[in-house]
C-alpha cells in the first residue's frame, strides 16, 4: 500500500537548457531546487515517479538532533532553522511542529549512550535532557512501565511527509523550478570529460550543472557511468493507526516499540527490530564495506532473498542504452512488500502499555527502501572525476529531518557559493579514497 501523497502540478515540456538538473523528486532534491531557484539559476527537476513516492513518502517524520552523528550535527541544526521558516516562507502546511521527542530505556549501557552524546551535543548549543527515573515515568503519563531513565529533546519535532516534500516541489515550481513527473534520466550527458546535460526518456536537456538526489537508484546511475557508489538498501515497514487518544505530543521511544503523534489524531508505528536487508547483486557487490555497519546493527535486522534480487535499484541490469526503455522506467515507484507481520505484535505492545490505547487499529501499512552508505553518512558533494556532477544521497534512515539543510548545502556547491556548513564530512571521495570511515554512529 502506498501512503497518500499531496499532487504536485507537472510541466509537459522539457526545457532544452537550464543551468541545472536535480534528478530525483524526494526531500533532499527538490529542496536542493528550491533553494537553486532563490539562488537566481534556472532548475528542470525531473522525477522517474512521483515527488515523494518512494521514501520521502514512506518515514516517520522525524526532524531530529538528538542521536545523530556529530558529523551531521551542524547541518542538522540548520536544517531546523530552515524547518522552522518554510511554512511562512513557501505559504503551506507541511505539518512541521518541534512536538519534541523522548527516549525511554531500561538499558543502562543504552542511557550511558544518551548521556555522552548530550555531553557532545552541548558543544554545539543543543541542551537535551537526561531524564531521572521519575522524570521518565512523569514525562510517559499513562504508560504501565518503568524506567532507569531517559532522555528528553523538547526543541525536536516531526513534519508530515505525505506534505512536505510535495510542498516544497510547489513552492520551487513557484520560484521558477520545471517539475517533469514520470519523466526518468536514462543517463548523463558527457561532453570532453564533463557533464553536458542529461538524456531523459521524453529528450535531452542542456545543463553545466546536474545533481543525482536519486535516493536508493543512485548507484545504479553512477555505475553506468563508471563512477562507484558503494550503497545498501534497508527494507523497512511502518504503519500508521486510526485516531486515538494522545499519550504523547510527539514521538516516543521505549524498549519495544517508536510512535509519534499525527496531524490527525493518528500514530505512525514502527517495532524495535523494523528493518530488513535483502541479499541482492548490489549488497553482495559492498557487502565488505558495510561489514562494520552490519555488525554494529545485526540485533535489529533481518536477513534474507526477496524480489529485490531481480527488481528494483540493486538488481543487475548491465550497461543500458539511452534510447530504449531503462529499469528507471521499469519500476517508477519502487515499493517492497511490507512486513505485515511486525503490526498485530506492535499493535499488542502498544495497547498492552497504554490502557488509552487499547483496541487500537492500523489505518496502513507500507515498505520503504532506506539507502545506506557504509558509513551511515550521507553524501552530499562533487564528484571530482566528472565536473559538474553532484551527488545527494545515501541519508541511511535519517534524511527526511536533515533534507532541507542537505538541499541548501548541494545548492551552494552547485553555486559555487561558500557552503552553509563545512562540507569536508560528505564529501564523495572518502568512499573510494581508502579513507577510515570510523564506527557509524547512532541510528
Amino acid at each position: 500500500m502506498m501512503p497518500p501523497l499531496e499532487s504536485v502540478p507537472d510541466d509537459p515540456v522539457l526545457p532544452s537548457r537550464v543551468d541545472a538538473v536535480v534528478i530525483g523528486g524526494g526531500i533532499a532534491g527538490v529542496s536542493a531546487a528550491y533553494f537553486l531557484a532563490q539562488k537566481g539559476h534556472s532548475v528542470a527537476l525531473l522525477e522517474k515517479g512521483r515527488i515523494a513516492a518512494e521514501q520521502s513518502g514512506r518515514n516517520w517524520g522525524w526532524c531530529r538532533r538528538q542521536n545523530r552523528d556529530e558529523r551531521e550535527l551542524p547541518l542538522m541544526i540548520h536544517s531546523m532553522e530552515i524547518w522552522d521558516r518554510l511554512a511562512a516562507e513557501t505559504g503551506a502546511e507541511l505539518g512541521f511542529r518541534r512536538s519534541g521527542l523522548i527516549y525511554v530505556t531500561k538499558d543502562k549501557a543504552e542511557l550511558a549512550q544518551w548521556e555522552a552524546w548530550c555531553a557532545m551535543a552541548r558543544g554545539y548549543q543543543v541542551h537535551n535532557r537526561i531524564l531521572s527515573p521519575a522524570e521518565a515515568k512523569a514525562l510517559t503519563p499513562g504508560n504501565e512501565q518503568d524506567w532507569i531513565g531517559g532522555v528528553h529533546s523538547p526543541h525536536d519535532g516531526r513534519a508530515e511527509p505525505a506534505l512536505a516534500a510535495p510542498a516544497l516541489a510547489a513552492a520551487a515550481r513557484a520560484r521558477g523550478v520545471t517539475i517533469h513527473q514520470n519523466c526518468a534520466v536514462r543517463g548523463l550527458d558527457i561532453q570532453a570529460g564533463r557533464v553536458a546535460g542529461v538524456i531523459t526518456e521524453r529528450g535531452r536537456i542542456a545543463a553545466a550543472t546536474v545533481l543525482c538526489a536519486g535516493g536508493a537508484w543512485s548507484s545504479m546511475l553512477c555505475r553506468r557511468h563508471g563512477i562507484d557508489l558503494p550503497q545498501a538498501g534497508v527494507r523497512s515497514t511502518i504503519f500508521v493507526t486510526e485516531p486515538a487518544a494522545e499519550v504523547t505530543p510527539g514521538g516516543l521511544v521505549t524498549p519495544d516499540f517508536t510512535i509519534s503523534r499525527r496531524l490527525d489524531g493518528g500514530y505512525v508505528v514502527a517495532a524495535k527490530n523494523r528493518g530488513g536487508v535483502e541479499i541482492t547483486p548490489q549488497g553482495l557487490r559492498y557487502a565488505r564495506r558495510f561489514w562494520p555497519t552490519f555488525k554494529s546493527r545485526r540485533k535489529s535486522l533481518t536477513v534474507g532473498i526477496g524480489r529485490s534480487f531481480f527488481r528494483g535499484p540493486e538488481a543487475i541490469h548491465g550497461a543500458w542504452s539511452f534510447d530504449k526503455e531503462t529499469p528507471f522506467e521499469r519500476d517508477r515507484i519502487f515499493a517492497p512488500a511490507p512486513d505485515t507481520s511486525i503490526v498485530e505484535p506492535a499493535l499488542k505492545a502498544v495497547s498492552a502499555t497504554y490502557k488509552a490505547l487499547a483496541g487500537l487499529r492500523m489505518a496502513r501499512v507500507w515498505g520503504g527502501w532506506i539507502d545506506s552508505m557504509p558509513d551511515a553518512i550521507p553524501v552530499i558533494s562533487a564528484v571530482d572525476k566528472l565536473p559538474g556532477f553532484f551527488l545527494s544521497t545515501g541519508y541511511s534512515g535519517h534524511g527526511f529531518g536533515i533534507g532541507p539543510g542537505a538541499g541548501r548545502l548541494a545548492a551552494d556547491l552547485m553555486a559555487g557559493d561558500t557552503p552553509v556548513v563545512d562540507p569536508r564530512p560528505f564529501r564523495y571521495a572518502r568512499l573510494v579514497d581508502g579513507t577510515d570511515l570510523g564506527t557509524p554512529g547512532m541510528m
